[in-house]
């Protein structure tokens, strides 16, 4: 308890752009809904210097709720959320206080036609490049986020076991993914265990990495109001694990195809080639595959930490001191482990692929000189 107190403190007095929500909820008994709103007009706007925080931008905003219990209704507002412009559609806060006051503040700015044009542009140009393997990898795609969505986070909510449940819906994702998207063949069965194996490997890593370097889960804001929202009852040294998992998967397929499709080839390309040769061959390629794709999810958590690496850089305290925040801590456990995953996929992947591979390497070298060798990700549909 006296920890989440402390965590709760911190990030009350570092992230100023949630602090009017953190007042609000001192003053104000219940909120009664967020709803979708419109801005009708700026009737004013000045500018306010804060401590901590700079020029705060204050508006008196009427604008008018466009669903709930409040429909059709026009509120005026003191908004300090960030600056808004006439037509904006947000989503407004309504709340009652324990004198019966009523209050609106900004939630949140409705992105969803700007989340909807982006969906779309990615989607066509998946389509316009992949053609009909863009369609299969979109569909893929979905599926993995309604798994997520629908079996994943329900089973998490329910207190099942984060590493069983995160483990099991991994290899479920897997195993739609590269059967819908790279087709039913030998090549994909030993994708996917080699695949389903590095995540076993990972797992197991993560595991005791968070046991090192004892994190908590709590590295959060976010996780913090979960741990209240229920009460206390999930695990969140588990949910740190399982999301760890989950973070590498899309990583892990890529390499697997690839590693399984550099193994095809080389069979079919000299049909007395040794396994310990195809094997060095194989993991060569690999190798410069690793390399770039760390490099890739490095900067890829990077990017998301950066205005917390910031934050960090601005500190007065020292360097151990902010690597053994739990926040930073949590980032780097997170890319290392997510990283060594990745090197793991190589080894496995290839071994299984040149032991299994190799009892058909005649086979695989008599069709590959009558069509000609396949792309290196295999999305061929051969059952070699």
């Amino acid at each position: 308890m006296k920890r989440t107190f402390f965590t709760i403190l911190f990030f009350t007095a570092f992230f100023g752009s949630y602090a009017p929500s953190l007042f609000a909820q001192e003053i104000i008994d219940t909120s009664q809904g967020i709803w979708r709103a419109r801005v009708l007009e700026i009737t004013s706007e000045t500018t306010e210097f804060m401590t901590g925080i700079g020029d705060v931008t204050l508006q008196q905003v009427k604008a008018q709720i466009q669903e709930g219990e409040e429909k059709n209704r026009i509120v005026s507002f003191t908004n300090d959320y960030r600056p808004l412009e006439k037509g904006d559609a947000f989503f407004i806060r309504y709340f009652i206080a324990t004198d019966g006051s009523e209050y609106f503040q900004v939630h949140e700015i409705n992105r969803t036609k700007s989340l909807l044009l982006l969906g779309l542009l990615f989607a066509g140009i998946i389509l316009i490049f992949g053609k009909f393997q863009g369609v299969r990898s979109l569909v893929s795609l979905v599926a993995s986020l309604l798994a997520i969505i629908f079996v994943l986070v329900p089973l998490l909510l329910k207190g099942y076991p984060p590493v069983f449940v995160s483990v099991s819906v991994a290899s479920l994702i897997l195993l739609f993914a590269i059967y819908f998207t790279h087709g039913f063949h030998i090549r994909s069965h030993i994708a996917l265990a080699g695949t389903v194996g590095t995540v076993l490997l990972t797992g197991l890593l993560a595991q005791m990495a968070i046991s090192w370097t004892q994190l908590s889960g709590f590295a959060s804001e976010e996780s913090v109001y979960l741990n209240f929202n229920t009460l206390g009852n999930l695990d969140f040294v588990g949910l740190l694990l399982g999301g760890i998992i989950i973070g590498v998967l899309g990583v892990l397929d890529d390499i697997a195809i690839t590693q399984t499709a550099v193994v095809h080839e080389l069979y079919g390309m000299d049909e007395k080639v040794s396994e310990k040769e195809v094997y060095k061959k194989a993991l060569r390629v690999g190798k410069e595959h690793v390399g770039a794709l760390v490099n890739t999810l490095v900067l890829a958590y990077v990017g998301v930490s950066l205005p917390l690496l910031l934050y960090m850089a601005t500190s007065q305290a020292s360097f151990d001191i902010v690597m053994n925040q739990e926040v930073i801590a949590t980032e780097i456990v997170r890319t290392i482990v997510g990283s060594i995953g990745l090197i793991f996929t190589v080894p496995v992947t290839t071994f299984l692929a040149v032991v299994i591979l190799g009892k058909r390497r005649k086979e695989i070298y008599k069709k590959i000189q009558e069509e000609g060798p396949q792309d290196t990700h295999g999305h061929g549909h051969s059952h070699l």
